[in-house]
């Protein structure tokens, strides 16, 4: 190879190791601005059923009226930062569990567990089921775009449902689907739909009344979510697949540790 091969052939070496590392450089410092410190050493998760409760939620007066969930701000910003969960949900599960503790007192359900179906469901109404551009939530509490699911129509894997509200919650008049950010199908949130956020009307594609919602399936036929009969019953009421109850489990001892779920 003739020296001037050889200091070409260098050249493009250096280029290339230039812009590697100005990428690396990008993503570290992206990662550092949008989630947890990428080198923080997480804690091992533990498999007690039920799961650990997460920090205490201060009491608020969840009967005033207007957004209850706005007062638990200063709660969720230091948790957000721990957790990678977004301050708005996080206002919303630690709010249903006050109300869950009125309403339901023998319930015991707490707010991280209300994380972990939150995170497995939606990523916190943050999973729209695209490749790009996922949902968000508004200053509102509101997720959009709405998280639409899949038609339940008997398909491998699915349970077949015909439609149930002729299309009115999830703009699909032959089958039903699960819509918001904890996945309520249509009848269910007939049921189980309830106002949270002061509006006056039950909107699953709302987080706070989604999460009070998910609230009151859970703690439905008197169960106590501080035993592991109940814990395991409620979350089955969700899900019956036993992945599905692991991976709300864990996401839930996650929180609990104040640390992201895996």
């Amino acid at each position: 190879m003739g020296s001037k091969a050889r200091k070409a052939f260098g050249c493009g070496c250096g280029t290339i190791l230039a812009i590697v590392t100005v990428i690396a450089c990008v993503g570290w410092t992206l990662s550092l601005l949008n989630g947890p410190n990428p080198i923080r050493t997480l804690q091992p998760v533990p498999d007690n059923v039920p799961p650990a409760g997460g920090v205490e939620v201060p009491l608020i007066d969840v009967q005033a009226p207007g957004r209850t969930s706005a007062k638990l701000k200063f709660w969720a910003e230091p948790l957000s930062a721990d957790t990678g969960i977004s301050i708005a949900a996080l206002q919303a599960y630690g709010n249903a569990e006050l109300i869950a503790a009125q309403s339901w007192p023998n319930c015991h359900l707490r707010w991280n567990t209300l994380a972990g179906l939150g995170q497995v469901e939606t990523r916190h109404g943050t999973y729209s089921g695209k490749i790009f551009g996922g949902s968000k939530i508004d200053a509102d509490g509101n997720v959009a775009p709405p998280i639409i699911g899949v038609p339940l129509d008997g398909s491998p894997g699915f349970a077949k449902i015909a439609d149930t509200d002729g299309g009115a919650l999830d703009g699909d008049t032959e089958h039903d689907r699960a819509v918001g950010p904890m996945q309520f199908i249509p009848e269910s949130w007939k049921r189980y739909g309830r106002d949270a956020n002061g509006d006056g009307k039950a909107d699953p594609h709302n987080i706070d009344d989604a999460a009070v919602s998910a609230a009151n399936l859970l703690c439905d036929h008197d169960r106590d979510l501080a035993t592991p009969q109940g814990w395991t019953a409620a979350v089955r009421s969700y899900n019956q697949s036993d992945k599905y109850l692991r991976d709300v489990r864990d996401a839930a001892a996650a929180y609990a540790l104040r640390q992201p779920a895996s």
